[in-house]
């Protein structure tokens, strides 16, 4: 059990000085475990996110920091590079007294520190404004990291995006059907195999050279954006674990998958479920406004198609998880992964049924 003491000692660790004061449990995450600390030092509050990383999900936690440190110090130095103050608009880590980013402790967890961006929030859901800045974010990120050697990037979880291998799976747990429950979700199977050509087009594109690898950064929520407290400017893009080699277009599609639809992910009334076009085109705008320059016309081409594939890809996992008992994903209820599998198979057909004004919306910004 975590106690004042231990959280003290670890941010110690991390040579933060000043008084301890307290610390609050940030609730958002599902993967780490997340802290904010306040010290009172020179007069004023200061504030650390400590977080305990989770590594089961991260097998290799010290090579996950390799990448986060390499991508942040790459982002300042280019910020920097612009004449102005990269302090609010990327993370900084702490080092501890042996020159490293992280620190073991005695049961073996893995724990890393950073400063909290002054007045800074986040949104769990997106308005079109949230939605552009969200957007912009994403899109500066993508930008500044263009000519990064992405070949230097670690793999944190193999295969996150292989639609191929997701359909794979999906395959073999229909016909295992461990908990006999694929002949009642029969539609729902025959529907997510008679599009998973449209889930793996993307995927496949990349194997045959035609979409390049960037370093991408595979949880574009708004939640995983900082936004200024006051004018809900974005500030900087954090959760940076699975920061790896992967297309812009799934950035840009998981994005839309989580922000543009006009419902909840586990939403029971399938009518209520649409792509919010609205918001897709707030994000677009903010995204290819700032990044347009660094993309090929084959990524440009290819992001309304990214969205279908990461909306199909999530739904695909979850009826999966279904098939296979909720291994994975945590549930409310018996039904929940399967309810969450029908709402992105409806999002997804959606989105089919709005392609070609979703594909007219890029090439706008794009120009």
């Amino acid at each position: 059990m975590l106690t004042d003491v231990k959280i003290e000692n670890i941010c110690r660790k991390f040579g933060i000085e000043g008084e301890y004061r307290s610390y609050e449990k940030i609730t958002s995450g599902h993967i780490n475990r997340t802290y904010k600390v306040y010290f009172f030092r020179d007069g004023e509050l200061k504030d650390y996110i400590l977080q305990g990383v989770n590594t089961y999900v991260f097998k290799d936690p010290e090579k996950v920091m390799d990448n986060i440190i390499s991508v942040t110090e790459y982002i300042r130095t280019k910020i920097k590079s612009t004449g102005i103050s990269a302090k609010r608009y990327v993370l900084h880590y702490q080092m501890t007294a042996d020159g490293k980013y992280y620190y073991y402790d005695e049961k073996g967890g893995f724990w890393r520190c950073s400063r909290f961006i002054d007045d800074s929030q986040t949104f769990l859901t997106a308005s079109p404004f949230v939605m552009e800045e969200s957007g912009k974010a994403f899109g500066e990120f993508q930008k500044y990291l263009s000519d990064y050697p992405v070949k230097d990037l670690f793999i944190a979880i193999p295969h996150f995006h292989n639609t191929i291998l997701r359909f794979d799976t999906f395959r073999k747990s229909v016909e295992a059907d461990v908990c006999g429950r694929a002949k009642g979700v029969k539609n729902e199977i025959e529907d997510y195999l008679a599009l998973e050509n449209r889930a793996t087009e993307t995927y496949r594109a990349q194997r045959a050279g035609i979409l390049p690898l960037r370093v991408t950064h595979n949880d574009t929520k708004c939640s995983n954006v900082l936004f200024d407290r006051k004018t809900q400017e974005h500030l900087s893009v954090i959760d940076l674990d699975t920061v790896m080699p992967g297309l812009v277009a799934f950035d840009f599609g998981d994005a839309i998958r989580a922000g543009a639809n006009s419902a909840a992910e586990d939403e029971k009334d399938l009518s209520l479920v649409s792509l919010d076009l609205t918001k897709y085109e707030a994000f677009t705008r903010g995204f290819l406004g700032v990044d347009k320059d660094a993309l090929t016309q084959a990524e440009i081409d290819s992001l309304a198609g990214g969205a279908i594939a990461m909306t199909l890809e999530c739904g695909v996992r979850f009826l999966t998880d279904y098939l296979d008992g909720d291994k994975y994903f945590s549930t409310d209820y018996p039904e929940h992964n399967l309810v969450r599998a029908r709402c992105q198979l409806a999002l997804a057909k959606d989105m089919l049924t709005h392609y070609d004004e979703m594909r007219d919306i890029v090439l706008k910004y794009a120009r």
